[in-house]
């Protein structure tokens, strides 16, 4: 079946503004308008060494591409080298990068260059974790906008890194209307029926405002089988189907293949890592997940020093 879809979160000028944004912001909280006290007072400002980031558990790289953006933020007098790509896999132990030159500059950028490639890096390893959960050919796997605030297109990269798809960015890239859009654009007799409110949308994707062109996505949240007979008569590109059971999850694939086939059905709410392949067997073709970034942890990465007199 072929389908519509939100944008990749990849390698771009959009993420590198992002990344930098949010080193400096870094930079603030460890320095201020200071020095970092302890390296000044105690190594000497020629002094040159180098480093490893390294692995201490399995897991997914992510972040790799970004390592010279947070360098380069710091003003570090630092050469990188990079030991894989963002998306293979990470052995304990084994290399991530190497970091060499000026050492008062390692270590004060060390802990936010483990910060960002800990936390981005963990949101690959869980994302591999639920697609490798889901039969190949199977439905597809989706992030949220449940991410941490100022980090969402790096988060969204991580996902990307780790197997799984990107949904919107944001609430320009895409119309996705959600119970709370038909409670208050409805009336006295109730809300604004989910049919009606597609059919609203469907329409504005060919509006402009002020140039600006509305986005070619529509997708409507339904949360019980009437809802979705009410709105695939107007053919969005996609319904969520909100905290549908399994057996629920069936009967509106059924509903959907005969009367249009061509909208894709979304899975949300209750996915964990122990439902998804349940989930994925009913035949949606989408399952999204808030998990994926919010419950993420962060892999445990650490600087092994191999030398301190690098030239």
């Amino acid at each position: 079946m072929a389908h519509q879809d939100y944008r990749t979160v990849t390698v771009s000028d959009e993420l590198e503004h992002d990344l930098r944004a949010i080193v400096r912001l870094a930079i603030a909280e460890d320095l201020r308008d200071a020095v970092d006290w302890t390296t000044v007072c105690l190594i000497d400002d020629q002094t040159r060494g180098g480093c490893q980031i390294v692995p201490r558990e399995p897991g997914v790289a992510a972040g790799v591409a970004m390592l010279p953006w947070i360098v380069d933020e710091f003003d570090a007098d630092l050469e990188q080298e990079a030991y894989l790509a963002d998306g293979e896999p990470l052995i304990p132990g084994q290399p991530i990068a190497r970091l060499r030159g000026n050492v008062r500059d390692l270590l004060t950028s060390e802990r936010t260059i483990l910060n960002i490639l800990s936390r981005l890096c963990g949101i690959a390893t869980l994302t591999q974790h639920y697609t490798k959960q889901i039969p190949s050919g199977s439905a597809r796997l989706y992030d949220t906008r449940k991410t941490t605030p100022g980090w969402r297109l790096m988060e969204k990269y991580a996902v990307h890194c780790g197997g799984g798809h990107n949904h919107r960015s944001g609430l320009h890239d895409g119309f996705l209307i959600k119970d709370n859009h038909l409670a208050l654009a409805g009336d006295a007799d109730g809300p604004m029926p989910a049919g009606k409110a597609a059919e609203r949308a469907m329409r504005w994707r060919d509006a402009t405002i002020e140039r600006m062109q509305a986005p070619g996505i529509v997708e409507v949240e339904v949360d019980s089988i009437e809802q979705l007979r009410d709105v695939l008569p107007q053919h969005p590109d996609i319904v969520l189907l909100d905290n549908f059971s399994v057996e629920s999850l069936i009967e509106a694939v059924s509903i959907r293949n005969k009367l249009a086939s061509e909208v894709e059905l979304e899975a949300s709410g209750n996915v964990r890592i122990d439902t998804i392949a349940q989930i994925a067997a009913t035949g949606v073709e989408r399952i999204s997940s808030g998990a994926l970034t919010h419950q993420a942890t962060s892999l445990d990465l650490g600087l092994d020093w191999f030398d301190s007199s690098a030239s």
